[in-house]
């Protein structure tokens, strides 16, 4: 257990701020060393990208595609981190990502300030640094999306309604300050990702109040000012997009976007039900050893109203993605901080053992998990410079699934869990090291190394944009512009008559070297990357051809 210093240490305001200083650490490094990310991360950047170019803040773009499905946000956040760190034309990716690493945080600290009122300092420090260091949240905190933002807002409302329930239920008025909260984060989830905040909201208050049969609590909300500010949180900006797309927006988010992930599995991310209980030990490692012990809190002590309230925060919304036939393993994060708070309620009391022995077990799979893929991807395409990093990753999550098992089986749970998330945290930053120097996935990066050789890259001044065939993806755009042509073999041999660097995927080539045949023209190799394109699951080999003429700056004909 934890000597009594080091609980005075994490007394009030400390308790929250380590635990976010936790998810720093466990995000710092995928936000510095991860090139962009297809497909998600680089279409989320690119947009913000030319929201700061063109200055047009309401109407979302990916090069002349409009980008109708979620709100605007992140974009918003985005840019403006964007603003404040870095220039729009450095193409860097790590100042897109900053509003995810501080959502991680914000998450992590909610969640131990709830966690604080409901069981205590310890239990409360103890369950935001196990979010923030899960493998999930830490791996969404270096990735310029909306999950760890979605996260942190749904876990701030659910902080601030969980210190209103339990207020109401103790006989004491609620804070306004903690209805602030609820509204606040209710109204941030909206405008990052609409709806799906209200999905875990909505049910837990459902649940809540056909448990206690009693719906008078609900009157305690500050429904009269709290609409309003989400209203006001929201509304100018749905306004404002529904005028400047004449309603496009909304049918593209809801019939072309959400309408088909309830229908069925949409863009080939379906799965059935279970599918999120079976990644479970992975996504809430290191966590995961106390995944059967939260449960077991959640169903013996149901009558606690702080358990009560996490198990209706937990269940209704795990059921409705479980069911869901779209899936993908991020959906379920809304829900971590209630798995956080119910592990924490856990260690305030003797974990059984059938509990020790199953989160033990759990322990073991997560830790063997990341070892296996870590071993898989230095097999298919690590280089040497990959070793270090893939043995740090696999001695560290191996000590981290091993010791936390030791530990508890040993009736050490809290000792069990630091030690976790200690050794958890350093594997999860060799995993992004390792990751970063899998060359072969990092297609983009390599093609703009190439052309910045060749000094053909539009930032160098060369004539562009650039056309690409086969290799279509956001990461590429991200790097070299918006104005970048996603080309066949016929608009890259015309671009290459108008002067123009063009990039030929191997499958392209005979019919590039015809059309540019009959355009007379001929370009001149100036490099080839091989790689994976891990959106497609497809080797590529991408030829960089010079426009006739063309020689780098500073150099003369031979």
């Amino acid at each position: 257990m934890m000597r009594p210093d080091l609980d005075r240490f994490i007394a009030g305001w400390r308790g929250p701020v380590l635990a976010a200083l936790v998810a720093l650490f466990a995000g710092l490094p995928v936000l510095m060393l991860l090139p962009p990310l297809d497909r998600d991360e680089s279409r989320y950047a690119q947009a913000t990208s030319q929201m700061l170019e063109s200055g047009d803040y309401v109407d979302i773009r990916f090069q002349d595609e409009p980008r109708w499905k979620k709100p605007v946000g992140i974009y918003w956040m985005q840019a403006a981190a964007v603003s404040a760190t870095s220039k729009v034309e450095n193409r860097d990716i790590q100042p897109y990502r900053i509003p995810s690493i501080l959502a991680a945080m914000l998450a992590a600290a909610a969640c131990a300030w709830a966690g604080a009122a409901m069981f205590g300092q310890r239990a409360g420090f103890l369950a935001g640094a196990m979010l923030g260091a899960t493998f999930l949240l830490s791996t969404e905190a270096g990735i310029a999306k909306t999950d760890a933002m979605l996260c942190a807002a749904v876990t701030l409302a659910m902080a601030g309604l969980a210190r209103i329930y339990l207020a109401t239920r103790a006989g004491e008025v609620p804070r306004r300050p903690h209805k602030l909260m609820f509204w606040l984060g209710l109204g941030l989830s909206i405008l990052v990702k609409g709806p799906v905040g209200l999905v875990v909201v909505v049910p837990a208050i459902l649940l809540l109040s056909l448990w206690d049969r009693d719906v008078k609590w609900l009157g305690r909300l500050g429904w009269g000012w709290g609409l309003p500010l989400v209203a006001l949180l929201v509304g100018p900006w749905a306004i404002a997009i529904t005028i400047a797309t004449d309603g496009g927006f909304w049918r593209e988010a809801i019939m072309g976007d959400l309408a088909p992930k309830i229908a069925g599995g949409h863009e080939s991310h379906g799965a059935p039900p279970g599918y999120f209980l079976l990644l479970a030990p992975l996504l809430l490692f290191p966590m995961a050893l106390l995944l059967p012990a939260a449960l077991s809190t959640g169903w013996h002590r149901r009558a606690e109203p702080a358990v009560r309230f996490l198990v209706c925060w937990l269940v209704p919304a795990w059921l409705i993605f479980e069911l869901t036939p779209t899936k993908l393993p991020h959906y379920t994060l809304p829900t971590f901080g209630a798995i956080a708070l119910l592990a924490a309620a856990a260690l305030t009391r003797p974990i059984g053992s059938i509990s020790r022995y199953a989160g033990a077990a759990l322990s073991l799979i997560g830790g063997l998990a990341i070892v296996a893929a870590t071993v898989y991807g230095l097999t298919e395409f690590g280089r040497s410079t990959a070793q270090t990093w893939a043995t740090i990753t696999i001695v560290f999550a191996a000590l981290a699934g091993l010791i936390g098992a030791f530990l508890l089986l040993h009736r050490a749970a809290v000792t069990a869990v630091i030690a976790a998330i200690a050794l958890g945290v350093v594997a999860h930053a060799g995993l992004a090291g390792t990751i970063r120097q899998l060359r072969p996935l990092a297609v983009a990066p390599q093609l703009q190394k190439v052309l910045e050789r060749a000094d053909l890259h539009p930032r160098q001044g060369r004539p562009g944009p650039v056309a690409i065939t086969g290799f279509h993806e956001p990461s590429f755009v991200f790097l070299t512009g918006r104005e970048t042509e996603l080309a066949d073999a016929a608009g890259a041999a015309r671009a290459l008559a108008e002067g123009r660097p063009v990039i030929v995927e191997g499958r392209d080539a005979d019919a590039f070297r015809t059309a540019s045949a009959e355009l007379g023209v001929t370009g001149r190799a100036v490099g080839v990357v091989n790689g994976h394109n891990y959106s497609t699951g497809d080797d590529v080999s991408l030829t960089v051809y010079a426009p006739p003429g063309s020689e780098p700056r500073g150099s003369a004909p031979e």
